[in-house]
């Protein structure tokens, strides 16, 4: 299935989603072309075309909700180990400024509530039609037709609070929202859930889907029992239910089918390299490639089932090395061999650079780029060097509001890939390691301090420095900021910095600390999100307050 199909499917489905209840007033004639809920829900087969197309919604949180905006740049900058460089727009702007620009009325807010619920919406329509949708056949899926059917529903239960889990991380208490909406996305009659009672249903969502969802992907990109039991693990840290937490993380961790790649594999095993980065290399990404510490992958191969879009992550985290100037000369040109095209968007921060040791194969240049060595017949010699003769990247200076727009800035290789067939070197379709295992160990090891088991939290955490050459350490190491500074040597450019560092309610504390860029303005208020004035505007005869110093 191509992606053009992918994306027709995935707005058909928010289409239906919108408009289910005027179907019955439609003309007569029903046009082969027009997807509606009668001729989607018919069987297992019309199913599993709604959940790609959910699917293919939430995998534009790494592509564009609007104007090149990604809600990654929401979920990651403006944090201790990623700041706000080139661009100034959307929330690159908000995490490079904060104070009065942090407000209601950015239309970024608005189009990623917007897109939540669209999400939110569309996956109630998926649940309210597996359960109560007469006569439909489910034949066709991999178990009984009961089991088929509480499939569709797991996934689509799962995705639901996959939205939630942004929407309560970026704005708190949110409208609760579980059954079908028609008309507009943005609804009139909402009122703010508490926050918990919103967590207590994903929860539940994630349960029944932990009790359905197999070990292994339904196909390529679909979540796994896995990705299910990490996400209770990291809900119940948030819910400060450590023995919970402790719970489904070894669930994970003691499946026989997830386990952290210890050794060179797949296209680039034999080239010289890392077993760190093999995991983030194209061909290598998906389970079924040999990659057995993924939980999650979000695809974005072209035409495939279950995949399409495109992966701005390279073009989110890479400098515009295109524009470093040696000279009167800007030397270096874009290249597939050189990741493609960067616009520089979020950058590490210098202390993220620096928080690897030497020894350390996460901090190596196979996993950041710190320098290019010009190439003959494609680099463009300035006066004084030569071809083979190194430029190297710079972060002796910190990234701040006075000296931005850094284009000699190193950056995380996990993003690297262009498409060979791109002659622009622009577009990435790279599928994304979206969840995988080391995470759960860093989130093991979480609810091992919180139970004072610092022995065992040092082991959790020690399992995968070894991957990485890195120096084991002991009980006495182990407290909440080594294992935030561990999270972000394993993790950065993936996890949803901003999320961990509000569960552990050190968000403004690091940001402060290690942001030059925006670090020194943000506050309290900060914490949560303003809920954007469109929804209050539609909700004005509702209980619908604005968020503490909004």
């Amino acid at each position: 299935m191509n992606t053009k199909k992918i994306k027709i499917l995935a707005a058909a489905l928010i289409m239906v989603a919108t408009y289910t209840s005027c179907e019955e007033s439609l003309l007569n004639e029903n046009p082969p072309n027009i997807v509606t809920s009668s001729s989607l829900f018919v069987d297992y087969e019309g199913f599993v075309i709604a959940l790609n197309g959910a699917y293919a919604e939430a995998r534009r949180e790494k592509e564009t909700i609007t104007s090149s905006q990604t809600i990654q740049q929401m979920a990651q900058n403006g944090t201790d180990n990623l700041v706000s460089n080139h661009r100034s727009s959307g929330f690159n702007t908000i995490a490079a400024e904060w104070r009065d620009v942090n407000n209601p009325t950015q239309s970024f807010y608005a189009d990623v509530f917007t897109w939540l619920y669209s999400i939110v919406n569309a996956t109630n329509l998926i649940i309210n039609e597996a359960q109560n949708g007469d006569n439909v056949d489910w034949s066709a899926g991999p178990g009984s037709d009961i089991e088929n059917q509480q499939l569709v529903i797991a996934e689509a239960r799962a995705l639901r609070a996959w939205a939630y889990r942004h929407l309560t991380y970026g704005w708190g208490d949110v409208p609760l929202n579980l059954e079908p909406s028609t008309g507009a996305t943005i609804r009139s009659d909402w009122t703010r859930t508490p926050v918990g009672q919103v967590r207590e249903q994903m929860i539940a969502d994630w349960i029944f889907a932990e009790q359905h969802i197999s070990v292994e992907p339904r196909q390529s990109g679909t979540l796994t029992k896995g990705a299910i039991q990490h996400y209770l693990s990291e809900m119940y840290l948030v819910e400060n239910k450590a023995d919970s937490a402790l719970y489904w993380a070894n669930k994970v961790i003691d499946e026989p089918a997830y386990e952290l790649n210890t050794s060179r594999y797949g296209v680039n095993a034999n080239k010289p390299g890392i077993v760190f980065m093999d995991m983030f290399t194209d061909g290598n990404i998906n389970r079924n490639e040999g990659n057995k510490e993924a939980l999650w992958v979000f695809n974005y191969e072209r035409n495939t089932i279950g995949g399409g879009g495109n992966n701005n992550s390279r073009r989110d985290h890479h400098s515009r090395y295109v524009n470093i100037k040696v000279g009167d000369v800007n030397p270096l040109k874009v290249t597939e061999s050189r990741g493609g095209r960067g616009f520089g968007r979020n950058s590490l921060t210098k202390w993220a650079i620096e928080n690897w040791t030497p020894e350390d194969d996460r901090g190596s240049h196979f996993a950041i780029r710190k320098f290019f060595i010009l190439t003959e017949g494609v680099d463009d010699l300035p006066s004084g060097l030569k071809y083979g003769d190194t430029i190297h990247l710079d972060f002796s200076e910190d990234i701040s509001t006075e000296s931005n727009s850094r284009k000699n800035w190193p950056w995380c290789k996990k993003v690297d890939w262009t498409d060979p067939m791109d002659v622009g070197v622009r577009e990435s379709f790279k599928d994304f390691l979206y969840l995988r295992l080391a995470e759960t160990y860093l989130l093991r090891a979480e609810a091992q301090l919180k139970l004072g088991q610092k022995a065992e939290a040092a082991e959790s955490i020690n399992i995968i420095r070894r991957r990485a050459n890195a120096n084991e350490i002991t009980a006495g190491d182990v407290d909440i900021d080594f294992i935030l500074d561990e999270r972000s040597r394993e993790l950065v450019t993936e996890e949803h910095r901003r999320y961990t560092l509000l569960r552990t309610n050190k968000w403004l504390e690091r940001t402060s600390l290690y942001n030059a860029r925006g670090g020194q303005y943000v506050a309290e208020k900060d914490k949560l999100f303003p809920i954007p004035q469109v929804v209050i505007d539609a909700n004005l005869n509702q209980d619908m307050p604005n968020n503490p110093g909004y």
